[in-house]
């Protein structure tokens, strides 16, 4: 087990002094095997096709706003175009890591590290806390990154599925709730060993858009607890639910919380490129070092504009947006859904710009995403990259016509099989 708030300065554990602040410091005078990358096969999958569509039904985002809705242009030629083009503060400015830290409770700034999306942050925490001897327990369905992370750092990744729940009966009303995907909490603690280092969660959920409740965010941090292991929390869907309510976040459930976020899904700004990390002080401190090998700084225009997206003002108007954007538009799913007489089903998401749709013909879910794009130019995910075949992810976060029309092709394709 590691020491409490331990993760070393190389990502490995070994021989060294102990700083302080309780984080080893380590130095290796020996080789360390070169990292194996595996493919990421979903994004060289979007990055390959997505601007050559008519229909992109593959974005996980809210629709993205123009600079021209976020500050008027008054202000870009006052203050934005004033802004020295410099390295700005590596760790992102003091004013951007306090509203950061405004979102979750008892955080300060000196919690919050800001990153080139969630993507870096996500690859800064497995870097840093994950080493050859780990066993990382992954929730799946989830966005295929941590996994391969993992084993390219050579931890042994364990999975720890969300299943379809059937709905259950509501007390004395006589009617079913909706069918929801949830953890088996109990397989969790069979799965958690003394070896294990972490449990990475997705919360709201990629693909499926499950929210977990407060009883089992808590259930995984007593796990987690149990082994001395660390909770990673990927939360870059939160602010996107579709009742409104926010998401309870992993932070200040347990001292060993890592939490990730970005402004790209939830609010339409992907174009900022500001993602962060949220975590104890002195973990923070490591994975500064670490995010010196790679960005180095987020960009001093991105930090100028994720400061005024991030005010109370903007930040309310932006979360209105989104909610209003989804509920619409997950309404024209759901009319699909029903319209495709039994073809396809579903669980309905409770957050996220993404639906995770189960067809009924028996074709492997690249292939038909292959067949659905060259025949009619619409573009989803298929499931094999989530590992869950005869499933596709919809992107319902863009505009309405779109996506209609996107899925009407979609069940004209699917009536052909």
């Amino acid at each position: 087990m590691q020491d409490e708030g331990e993760i070393t300065g190389t990502g490995e554990r070994g021989n060294g002094g102990t700083r302080k602040d309780g984080v080893r410091a380590v130095t290796r005078s020996r080789e360390v095997p070169p990292m194996k990358i595996e493919r990421f096969e979903m994004e060289r999958y979007q990055s390959t096709w997505e601007t050559t569509v008519e229909f992109n039904l593959a974005d996980s985002g809210v629709h993205p706003i123009t600079l021209a809705a976020l500050v008027d242009h008054s202000w870009i030629r006052e203050v934005l175009a004033r802004e020295q083009l410099g390295y700005g503060h590596t760790n992102g400015s003091e004013e951007l890591r306090t509203l950061i830290a405004g979102l979750y409770h008892a955080a300060g700034p000196e919690h919050v590290l800001v990153t080139t999306g969630a993507a870096e942050a996500n690859f800064l925490i497995t870097w840093a806390l994950l080493d050859r001897s780990d066993e990382a327990v992954v929730m799946l369905p989830n966005y295929m990154q941590i996994p391969s992370l993992a084993r390219a750092w050579g931890a042994e990744t364990v999975s720890w599925w969300l299943r379809p729940v059937p709905g259950l009966m509501g007390p004395g009303t006589g009617l079913r709730e909706p069918a929801q995907w949830g953890p088996d909490l109990e397989e969790l603690e069979r799965l958690v060993s003394p070896k294990t280092k972490a449990i990475f969660v997705c919360n709201p959920n990629n693909p499926t858009g499950a929210v977990l409740s407060v009883e089992a965010m808590n259930a995984v941090c007593a796990a987690a607890a149990r082994v001395n292991a660390w909770v990673v929390a990927d939360e870059v869907y939160r602010g996107a639910e579709l009742d409104g309510h926010l998401t309870g976040s992993f932070w200040g459930r347990y001292s060993k919380v890592i939490v990730a976020g970005g402004l790209s899904k939830a609010y339409g700004l992907p174009g900022l490129r500001i993602g962060w990390i949220v975590a104890p002080h002195e973990v923070i401190q490591v994975l500064w070092g670490h995010h010196d090998y790679t960005t180095i700084a987020p960009s001093v225009l991105s930090d100028h504009l994720a400061r005024v997206a991030l005010g109370p003002r903007v930040f309310q108007r932006l979360a209105t947006r989104t909610r209003l954007i989804l509920n619409e538009n997950l309404e024209a799913v759901a009319r699909w859904v029903e319209g495709m007489g039994g073809l396809v089903d579903w669980i309905a998401p409770k957050a996220g710009a993404i639906a995770f749709l189960r067809y009924r013909p028996a074709v492997n879910s690249t292939e038909l995403a292959t067949q659905l794009r060259k025949a009619h130019d619409v573009l989803v995910v298929p499931g094999d990259h989530f590992q869950l075949d005869r499933h596709v992810r919809i992107g319902y976060g863009g505009e309405k016509r779109l996506l209609e029309e996107g899925l009407r092709r979609t069940g004209e394709f699917l009536r052909t099989l």
